[in-house]
């Protein structure tokens, strides 16, 4: 199944996909199943049953929308750092052993389609692909073999980064968290639609048409699940929580001269499966 959250004029919506279109209904609409977030909590057969009910609503004009994150408010959402070992090696770190782990806000995170925002106080605006996972059952102290029972499905972040913030201190929450920085979307795919954890799907950036990032999900230094059972030793993962797993090589800090974002550039991420996440880029007014 793949769904869309999304706002037609001052109303949410969410749809799914039949064919080739999408149907759903407006949160005002009879039959209105529910966010995603809160279908993700009931479990069980909600999303089933949801895509039923939204199948029987029309169809949704895509050009007459704005796509929002398939999750708007998730409790938490769990970075993953030089994830990818040609990362590693560009950013000039040491292969992990373990997981590098930051936070993102969701007043960070934008849709698809909206601006990624260039702040005033900086000029290295980098990019990112990244794949998601969304936490579908709650769990603590899960077993890497039962860890994919856990994920509900994927999606795609543009984990884009304010560079010479980022590394203000040995903390890179501040240079991850400007307002307008995070592309999420621009659908929510069931877990059941992709090889098991996502694995070996291409995964690529293009910066006005120029690809800039070409690797493999496969390539995960630390797969999905193995990052599920690592975050569930601390906590109690919760449904519409967000993994956002990490980049592959290609980022512009790395190249010389660096290749940073600019007012008017279009940044492409597709991965394989799952869509394409489309966003301008625009200086803070």
């Amino acid at each position: 199944m793949q769904f869309l959250n999304f706002k037609q004029g001052s109303q949410q919506g969410l749809a799914v996909l039949q064919g080739q279109d999408f149907h759903g209904l407006l949160t005002t609409d009879a039959g209105f199943p529910g966010s995603l977030h809160a279908l993700l909590a009931q479990g069980g057969t909600a999303l089933a049953k949801a895509a039923e009910a939204l199948g029987k609503g029309p169809v949704i004009d895509l050009e007459k929308i704005s796509y929002l994150p398939p999750i708007e408010n998730p409790g938490r959402i769990f970075c993953i750092g030089l994830n990818y070992v040609d990362h590693s090696v560009e950013s000039g770190f040491a292969v992990p052993t373990y997981p590098a782990i930051f936070s993102r806000f969701p007043s960070s995170m934008v849709g698809h389609g909206a601006p990624i925002v260039r702040p005033k106080v900086s000029t290295q605006l980098d990019y990112e692909a990244e794949l998601v996972a969304i936490i579908g059952k709650p769990g603590r102290y899960i077993a890497k073999e039962n860890a994919l029972e856990h994920i509900a499905g994927y999606s795609i972040c543009n984990d884009a980064s304010i560079r010479d913030y980022q590394f203000k201190s040995a903390q890179w929450t501040m240079g991850k968290n400007f307002d307008g920085t995070g592309p999420f979307g621009p659908f929510f795919i069931t877990a059941d639609e992709l090889p098991p954890g996502a694995t070996g799907l291409r995964i690529q950036t293009r910066l006005n048409g120029v690809v800039v990032q070409d690797a493999s999900t496969s390539s995960l230094i630390f797969d999905v699940a193995t990052l599920v059972m690592q975050l569930s030793e601390a906590v109690c993962l919760q449904p519409g929580d967000v993994i956002v797993t990490g980049t592959p090589s290609g980022v512009g800090l790395a190249r010389k001269p660096p290749l940073w974002m600019k007012h008017g550039d279009v940044c492409e991420v597709e991965i394989e499966g799952i869509g394409i996440l489309r966003n301008p880029v625009v200086d803070e007014q």
